[in-house]
């Protein structure tokens, strides 16, 4: 019998989330910048900032992964999400690849937990509604594809607006989930 995967939202800190991976919302050139990504190095410590510098950055959509130091973690997955409006039109693909790499990357490490910001939400501008439904559209299609690859996958917002956000759009994935399964 295959073991489900708990897709989670919750308020808090990301920093203090007990999980295998964090995901952090990085910019280009993986230096500690503002919002989550600064919340991430301060806790994490100068050791992150020093790996970090020897990645070569990371394109809009990618992602890369160094060691969580001083983080409940053992990884964290760099990503750089899309600044809206000014990626051609490519803003919810860009979004989505950001998902889904950090996903593989976190399979590719033997990650089982994985916490997520609501990426380009912030200073990226990105309208809330839509990464969050763009954020649990991947990460369920990425699921279904892998079952077996993660335990939980949690994502973490720190407004309580945001939080609404993410659990109705898990709610809308486990209707159509139930639905599927359903018409079958």
């Amino acid at each position: 019998m295959t073991k489900e995967t708990k897709i989670k939202a919750t308020l808090g800190d990301i920093t203090k989330i007990k999980v295998q991976a964090i995901v952090n919302a990085a910019n280009r050139d993986l230096s500690s910048g503002g919002g989550v990504d600064g919340a991430i190095h301060a806790v994490a410590g100068p050791e992150l900032l020093e790996e970090c510098r020897g990645l070569g950055g990371c394109e809009t959509g990618s992602a890369k992964i160094t060691k969580a130091y001083n983080l409940p973690a053992k990884y964290v997955i760099h990503t750089v999400g899309p600044i809206y409006g000014h990626e051609d039109g490519r803003e919810d693909y860009l979004l989505s690849s950001c998902y889904r790499n950090s996903l593989i990357l976190a399979k590719e490490h033997g990650a089982r937990s994985v916490s997520f910001p609501c990426i380009s939400a912030g200073i990226y501008k990105f309208p809330h509604d839509r990464a969050a439904e763009i954020a649990v559209k991947t990460v369920t299609e990425f699921i279904d594809k892998y079952p077996e690859a993660f335990d939980k996958i949690i994502f973490v917002t720190y407004e309580e607006d945001d939080y609404q956000l993410y659990e109705d759009a898990l709610d809308r994935a486990r209707f159509q989930k139930l639905k599927r399964i359903c018409e079958s």
